[in-house]
């Protein structure tokens, strides 16, 4: 009787791992297309943490105000085309979310970045905007200590897994990324995981980026070209322009400065 029962099953289990195994060997992955990204920034706490801590009257009924009037998530969309070695990060041309008025148009909310990186050559070109002056950024891509954990989630259809980092010393960033795409990319200058990043959460900075789609396709050499227009500087010089031109702003230029440098 043991033996009758033992062989159904032992047939059983060879028949699911060799389909596992067989699902495993045809498993497709994708080298090249566009992922689209939402970007979403919690503006209550955003304004809170920002201006918590030495917040006049005036302030306080500011954002009273605004809270009344404007909703709680402000939202941006980008696209992420990518091939084996070349990504290019920038905003869509339907941003239509409205300023919000004062705090809404605060830069270091969303400066419409578009950022170009050689994941070969380890370089990035990058073209941000603060108040009337652009940019343009080249330099090494930022070496990021990733620490992969076991945690993982679906987004926009993969599965990933999450590792979680700390980058300009003091931002704790948590991403998500899958090795279904085997290119070594993300939205803005996130990289360096053994595939594609589809979310990142800022938890401190209020700020979210996740997939809501990847479109499997070849991309055109437009959809990867670098941004020309700009200051050229690397982030060195870029450091050492915006600590000379915000030194007076106090802690207001804080959140600025993180938002050029990450």
């Amino acid at each position: 009787m043991k033996i009758k029962i033992f062989l159904p099953l032992a047939c059983l289990l060879s028949i699911m791992l060799a389909t596992q195994s067989l699902q495993a060997q045809y498993a497709r992955f994708i080298e090249s297309g566009v992922v689209t990204f939402e970007k979403r920034v919690n503006m209550y706490a955003k304004i809170q943490s920002r201006y918590g801590k030495s917040r006049s009257s005036f302030m306080e009924q500011a954002l009273e105000q605004y809270k009344r009037t404007q909703p709680q998530f402000k939202s941006f969309n980008y696209n992420l085309a990518f091939d084996g070695s070349r990504t290019r990060f920038w905003p869509l041309n339907d941003q239509t979310t409205p300023s919000g008025g004062f705090f809404g148009d605060d830069p270091s909310i969303d400066m419409g970045n578009t950022i170009v990186t050689d994941l070969l050559a380890g370089q990035s070109i990058g073209q941000k905007s603060v108040y009337e002056q652009t940019y343009l950024i080249t330099d090494s891509t930022r070496r990021i200590q990733w620490r992969i954990t076991n945690e993982t989630r679906e987004i926009a259809g993969y599965e990933c897994r999450r590792a979680n980092a700390l980058v300009l010393d003091s931002i704790y960033v948590v991403a998500f990324y899958t090795d279904q795409i085997p290119v070594s990319g993300g939205p803005e200058s996130f990289t360096g995981l053994p595939g594609m990043i589809l979310g990142v959460a800022l938890p401190y900075e209020n700020t979210t980026y996740f997939a809501t789609k990847v479109d499997d396709r070849p991309v055109t050499a437009k959809e990867l070209e670098a941004p020309k227009k700009g200051k050229a500087v690397n982030y060195r010089e870029l450091r050492a322009e915006l600590e000379a031109s915000l030194k007076d702003w106090g802690e207001y230029a804080q959140p600025i400065f993180k938002a050029m440098m990450l």
